[in-house]
């Protein structure tokens, strides 16, 4: 048997048991970048997802270090991201060489600097439909195989398939609606780490590793935990002494 097969079913009964009753697309998402990173030889992870207007915004990552660069990617309208979801093909660079990546001005040369030397960006795709991007960073040239590349497409077309399931029994116009919240309580969650991170004396990541394990011993949605820290309606004490599930260095 192969050494990954448990923690990969593990993994996609993870992600399906996100779609059973009150679902969340932030939580969805911050799932798949983080097994990714656990199930493949990825450092880091990134994933963007389009809103009603067809513009990307970051929905999950697992670093704050990988959240601003993927800012950097859409601020600088080009990237592996943007062209897979542009294109709906994965966009493979097992070897991210200067003259590669000068294909993509500005956010080629942060890859470089930030120490990645492979880069792979699977669309979030059913059928002809393309509603995001995964990206997945390594600092090893060559790092995914094949195999991995595949895996991790599996991943995002079973999180794709979640976040479009309502398409079956509402109208496009609910689940744009939808979409836009869920990109909506992305905004709220900055906020709330933030919030934590300046009154605990925490980086971001810190913060939003406590965040996330209040929401779940508290079995409270992580849009409406952060909602209550913006709000003022909790004590952020309580956040910042919730017991940490999480292994760290997770982040969002």
């Amino acid at each position: 048997m192969d050494a990954r097969e448990g923690p990969l079913t593990r993994a996609f009964v993870r992600l399906v048991d996100t779609l059973v009753a009150d679902y969340d697309a932030i939580e969805l998402c911050q799932q798949l970048v983080d097994d990714c990173v656990e199930l493949l030889n990825a450092t880091a992870a990134g994933l963007l997802l389009g809103d009603h207007h067809d513009s990307l915004r970051v929905l999950a990552s697992t670093s704050e270090q990988t959240r601003l660069m993927e800012l950097f990617q859409l601020q600088a309208d080009a990237g592996p991201c943007l062209d897979a979801y542009r294109t709906g093909s994965q966009v493979i660079v097992g070897e991210l060489t200067a003259a590669r990546a000068a294909q993509w001005p500005v956010f080629g040369d942060r890859m470089l600097a930030e120490g990645f030397r492979a880069v792979y960006a699977v669309p979030l795709r059913l059928r002809e439909q393309r509603i995001g991007a995964l990206n997945l960073f390594s600092t090893q040239v060559g790092a995914l195989s094949p195999e991995d590349v595949a895996v991790g497409q599996a991943l995002a077309d079973v999180a794709t398939i979640g976040i479009l399931h309502q398409r079956v029994v509402a109208r496009h116009e609910i689940i744009n609606e939808q979409l836009q919240s869920a990109l909506n309580s992305r905004i709220i969650l900055e906020q709330a780490k933030g919030v934590l991170a300046e009154r605990g004396g925490l980086d971001m990541d810190q913060a939003f590793v406590m965040l996330r394990a209040y929401a779940r011993n508290t079995n409270t949605r992580l849009a409406e935990a952060a909602r209550a820290i913006v709000d003022g309606t909790v004590d952020t004490a309580d956040f910042l002494h919730a017991p940490q599930a999480d292994p760290p260095g997770l982040s969002g």
